[in-house]
């Protein structure tokens, strides 16, 4: 989180990055308790199938846009 100020990404709030920052703890998306939140346990999720499956579907989505802006960026380096 920029500046650890809330805002998260590019402004657009908490839990909406990858989860790579130090309050994400490596974790995907919403599964994270995040910055001290818990203390020192995690919640058990359980998710229906469906709710998995809707979940997977849009990280795939997100890590295709990613993909795309990343071989773009490497054709304008080339």
């Amino acid at each position: 989180m920029p500046a650890q100020d809330g805002t998260g990404p590019q402004g657009m709030g908490p839990l909406t990055g990858r989860g790579l920052g130090p309050c994400g703890y490596g974790m995907r998306r919403g599964f994270g308790m995040g910055c001290g939140r818990g203390f020192g346990f995690r919640r058990q999720v359980t998710l229906t199938e469906d709710e998995e499956k809707k979940i997977l579907s849009e990280e795939l989505k997100e890590l295709e846009l990613e993909k795309q802006e990343i071989e773009k960026r490497l054709k304008e380096i080339k």
